[in-house]
């Protein structure tokens, strides 16, 4: 168990409770307990304290400003009114779980389903949830991941606006429906992953500045404000309140992997990086094995380093690898707008991408106008994750488009085969595997002050590309605000009765049960990036070594047929697509995996395949 947490109440062995709050700000402070106000006390650095016996669990609090002003616990659990009422007291530490003697699964072993509480059922509970796990479980996903929870503003939204990090989402449930939730995914064998977001909190209910002006810096700036205070002065309890957060998850929850948004817009330029500190606290604080992911645009490599077995982090597990993303979304639409421009008809950046993790890495992108990456081709392929379709590439369309409705059949059922076989850990997007048309759109419940804001700034975003310059068709983008929005992006889970949704459900069915038997073996082999060539537009083969194997893909993901290829061995993992000239000729949308016995040194130099 790691120390005690600074920020937070505590339930103590004695029967008291602590109250503690960071508020340097406020030469006072006052907490609102069971209808009476108590001083707290002030103590060095800005912390006000108050322990005090007669209370307990399911007690409500909220702290009290010298004008009067009340305020939630920022390290609340619970909320059972919103991000606006008081606080629960909550004892997390009296759960009893039953996790049929889960232990964790190792890395390469992961296939992700990224999920979306809220929308995964009708009801939008973690309760409901639970009822979907066997589906998981028979699928052939070993891990689910949750969009953030953090309690938001609201009825609905996606997570990534939220304001109190500890508390869970009330419109999801209390955080014994989320433990209940984790302990029955565990008992099926699937681990969770947890979304968190330590680069900014969201703009309604984030009281911080109002008592703590502290845990925000003007030094730097991100796309949401000013940055989170972890280099300024007074930065160690803000520090102290991510670190702890995620030993809470992790420690409270038994959450099995975090997965970091956006950590480029975390600006630390201070002795040692908060994303330092925290993978080693956490790594030295867990009793069971964490994973710990990235999203990072600026593909910074060197946090993905691993130690001298070439296999256990360093730092970081993996990244969210969007590289990948890229090249085959373009690929299967040929999309150009945007950063896909940097991505379209380029092979090379396509068999990189596959074979190294990252498709720059180093190298100018045009989009950004600089220079982005670093090397990866020295890495496991499982320090990336790859995916056709997660809640952003979705979400962040105009109308959250799904990949089907983009791109013809036989197409994405080519780039699915890619990714899903790949060495790299594959993300599955809720519904992807029946084929779900469903969009996905940004949805939020912010207050009136915000509501038209966020409606027009939404259309605003859009207004750079061609297809919305026109203010008509701006105003065909979904009000994020609007609840039929929200709507919209329910899963409808009685489509899984329709033969066409049945028999793409079976096909992802298949190739896992193929990932499963014939790549997840080779996977803790592969040390190091794998070779590639290009054979034409949208045509690559790729070849993996692990220990006395070879893995290998010949893909073609275009619309024409390619020939040139060497003909495969009759002994093939996964076939999609149609062959000619004895296999030497791949048509359009064919991807073919196979694995053969390594015999020395094989590279591309050798002359195989090339």
């Amino acid at each position: 168990m790691s120390s005690e947490n600074p920020h937070g109440p505590v339930i103590r062995n004695d029967g008291t409770v602590r109250f503690r709050l960071w508020a340097p700000s406020c030469e006072r402070v006052q907490i609102e307990l069971a209808g009476a106000r108590h001083a707290m006390n002030p103590s060095s650095a800005g912390w006000h304290e108050l322990i005090t016996a007669g209370t307990g669990p399911g007690s409500r609090y909220c702290f009290v400003l010298p004008d009067g002003m009340r305020v939630p616990d920022p390290a609340s659990r619970y909320q059972p009114e919103g991000v606006h009422g008081p606080s629960e007291l909550v004892h997390t530490e009296s759960w009893q779980w039953d996790e049929g003697g889960w232990k964790g699964a190792p890395w390469e072993q992961y296939v992700i389903y990224e999920l979306h509480i809220g929308t995964f059922t009708s009801e939008g509970t973690f309760s409901a949830a639970i009822g979907r796990l066997d589906h998981l479980a028979a699928l052939g996903v070993t891990a689910v991941e949750l969009m953030p929870v953090a309690c938001f503003p609201g009825k609905r939204d996606w997570g990534y606006d939220g304001v109190l990090p500890y508390a869970p989402a009330t419109a999801y449930g209390r955080p014994e429906g989320l433990k209940a939730f984790i302990e029955a995914a565990h008992r099926r064998g699937l681990a969770v992953v947890l979304d968190v977001v330590y680069n900014h909190f969201g703009p309604e209910g984030n009281y911080l500045s109002l008592y703590a002006r502290e845990f925000f810096t003007r030094t730097h700036k991100t796309p949401w404000g000013d940055a989170i205070n972890y280099d300024g002065p007074g930065c160690q309890p803000v520090r102290e309140f991510v670190i702890h957060n995620a030993l809470y998850w992790v420690e409270q929850f038994h959450i099995d992997a975090l997965r970091m948004d956006a950590v480029d817009a975390i600006k630390d330029d201070g002795p040692v990086h908060i994303l330092d500190e925290l993978a080693r606290r956490v790594r030295a604080a867990s009793k069971r094995t964490v994973h710990l992911v990235l999203e990072n645009y600026n593909n910074e490599a060197s946090w993905l380093e691993r130690h001298d077995d070439g296999m256990t982090p360093c730092f970081y597990t993996a990244q969210w690898n969007d590289d990948v993303h890229h090249a085959l979304h373009t690929a299967v639409t040929g999309e150009r707008t945007g950063y896909y421009a940097d991505y379209c008809g380029d092979t090379g950046k396509l068999g990189r991408a596959l074979a190294e993790g990252f498709s720059f890495q180093g190298q100018v992108m045009s989009y950004r106008g600089r220079t982005r990456g670093e090397p990866s081709g020295h890495l496991p392929a499982d320090a990336f994750v790859s995916f056709l379709q997660n809640h952003d590439q979705i979400g962040n369309r105009a109308f959250g488009d799904r990949i089907s409705t983009l791109a013809p059949r036989k197409a994405v059922r080519a780039a699915a085969a890619v990714y899903l076989l790949l060495p790299q850990v594959p993300l599955l997007f809720m519904g992807e595997e029946w084929n779900c048309l469903q969009p996905f759109p940004f949805f939020c419940d912010f207050g009136p002050d915000l509501a038209s804001a966020v409606k027009t700034g939404r259309r605003n975003e859009f207004a750079k590309f061609p297809a919305f310059q026109d203010p008509e068709q701006r105003e065909r983008i979904p009000d994020p605000q609007a609840e039929e929005t929200f709507r919209s992006a329910v899963l409808h889970w009685d489509q899984l009765d329709e033969p066409e949704h049945r028999e793409w459900l079976r096909w992802y069915w298949r190739i896992l049960a193929k990932r499963r038997e014939f790549v997840i073996p080779l996977i803790p082999g592969i040390r190091t990036g794998g070779e590639y060539v290009t054979k034409g537009d949208g045509a690559v083969i790729v070849r993996w070594c692990s220990g006395s194997s070879v893995l290998t893909l010949a893909a073609n993901l275009s619309q024409s047929a390619v020939g040139g290829f060497t003909a495969p061995p009759p002994w093939l993992i996964w076939k999609e697509g149609n062959l000619a000239d004895g296999g030497r000729t791949l048509g359009p949308w064919t991807v073919l995996w196979w694995t053969a016995p390594r015999s020395g040194e094989i590279t591309f130099r050798d002359g195989i395949d090339a």
